[in-house]
């Protein structure tokens, strides 16, 4: 007897090309920015690679400045051409991030900065409770933040053209090359499961593969 599940096509894991800032490239970046109204939304998007759709429509009720987390509860998506936001697509998307003391002082001062945009357009900002929105306090476009703002800041940084999703691919790099359990990594990044993130960063599983051997040739030395 013929099995139905003969015909049908085990799903695959999407490999996209990954091209993370190096350490270096992402201090530089990180120098420039330095001042910009936007600061905070790039710091936080190279310390805990959320998605720029989870960056932009993170509001303030999801961030604990003081106990340094953040809680991404939805993203930005389309409907016939007209930007929402709604929630995550997946449930291990929904996910608490832990704050570096950086990324909490940038979005601490970030609100600060807010505040005086807020008081001083009165009754004209747009209410939203966005953390990251326009001096008007709308949804920033995701098109415009990439051409108007971060194309722009590579460019001083003197740093090749990159997407928004790089920096997002950068801290990732980073950690598993810290041999930071990918497990930790995965959950951090809201992969649906670990061999997505096993899958996308499987040029760093050498480095760790070396580092698995010094460490069991350590421990019978």
């Amino acid at each position: 007897m013929k099995n139905p599940a003969d015909d049908v096509d085990a799903p695959r894991v999407h490999t996209e090309e990954v091209h993370p800032l190096t350490r270096d490239e992402a201090r530089r970046f990180l120098k420039v920015v330095r001042g910009d109204r936007l600061e905070a939304l790039y710091v936080v998007a190279l310390h805990t690679g959320l998605r720029q759709g989870e960056l932009l429509a993170l509001r303030w009720e999801d961030v604990d400045i003081e106990e340094k987390t953040l809680i991404v509860r939805r993203t930005i998506t389309k409907d016939g051409g007209k930007l929402l936001i709604g929630p995550t697509k997946t449930a291990k998307g929904r996910r608490m991030v832990k704050l570096t003391r950086d990324a909490a002082e940038a979005l601490r001062e970030h609100l600060t900065r807010q505040l005086e945009e807020i008081d001083g357009l009165g009754d004209y900002y747009q209410p939203g409770s966005l953390v990251f929105a326009t001096t008007k306090g709308t949804l920033l476009n995701p098109s415009n933040l990439r051409k108007r703002s971060f194309a722009p800041l590579l460019a001083r940084a003197d740093l090749p053209h990159q997407t928004f999703h790089q920096l997002r691919h950068t801290p990732a790099t980073i950690l598993l090359f810290k041999n930071v359990n990918p497990k930790i990594v995965s959950e951090m990044l809201g992969h649906a499961n670990i061999a997505i993130t096993l899958d996308t960063y499987s040029h760093v599983l050498p480095n760790m593969q070396d580092s698995a051997v010094a460490a069991m040739e350590e421990a019978f030395a």
